[in-house]
């Protein structure tokens, strides 16, 4: 016997990423979803700060996705940079760029900055979670293995915290999930706005 499909279950929102660590994230919220990445040119301006920056490219992002969402579904941006010393390091383009970074990052702190923009109803709220981590020092070697991996390749700062790059850090200040993209507590009181409250959800899911 032919059972009927069950009908899909509609998207509550757009995420404007590709991030599967984004991904992720918005799965622990139970958050439904489709994913609509936004291709953009990250480019700091002269003399933009790294919090400036970040915010701006979030945006930059929602807003990329909203005009291409004939849904009109609310659009969830993100951006995420590791900034040491006011430098915004962005993603390493090879070994030796990979290698600059982290050597510089090593026995040091750093700043990770995590800005979430949010989109719907002709408004736009935005959010910025910022964390201090400090690495213990590295080895050369130990730099070279970790990039051996292919864990730093397409990773802000050439390091993932939910990898082995927590083999490096000794110590965090602030968001764990900003560190890995989507600064969670944050992002819950944005999709408030909207109606999406995850503990509501879940008390509505456990009590049926």
């Amino acid at each position: 016997m032919n059972h009927p499909t069950p009908p899909p279950v509609s998207a509550q929102l757009v995420l404007a990423s590709a991030s599967p660590r984004r991904r992720e994230l918005l799965d622990q919220l139970g958050v439904r979803y489709e994913v609509k990445p936004a291709d953009l040119a990250e480019q700091p301006q002269p003399a933009e700060l790294a919090e400036d920056y970040v915010q701006r490219i979030a945006a930059e992002k929602s807003l990329a996705a909203w005009s291409l969402n004939p849904d009109g579904l609310p659009v969830l941006g993100a951006d995420t940079e590791v900034v040491l010393d006011g430098e915004i390091f962005g993603k390493p383009r090879d070994a030796a760029h990979a290698l600059d970074m982290l050597s510089r990052l090593s026995g040091r702190e750093h700043w990770v900055m995590s800005a979430v923009s949010l989109r719907a109803f002709g408004q736009h709220w935005f959010a910025l979670s910022m964390s201090h981590v400090r690495f213990r020092t590295l080895t050369r070697g130990e730099i070279e293995a970790y990039w051996a991996t292919g864990e730093p390749q397409g990773k802000a700062g050439a390091y993932a915290i939910q990898g082995l790059g927590a083999l490096f850090i000794e110590r965090l200040s602030g968001s764990y999930s900003g560190v890995m993209g989507l600064p969670l507590r944050e992002t819950a009181e944005l999709l408030k706005r909207i109606d999406i409250d995850p503990l509501r959800s879940f008390r509505e899911n456990f009590a049926a």
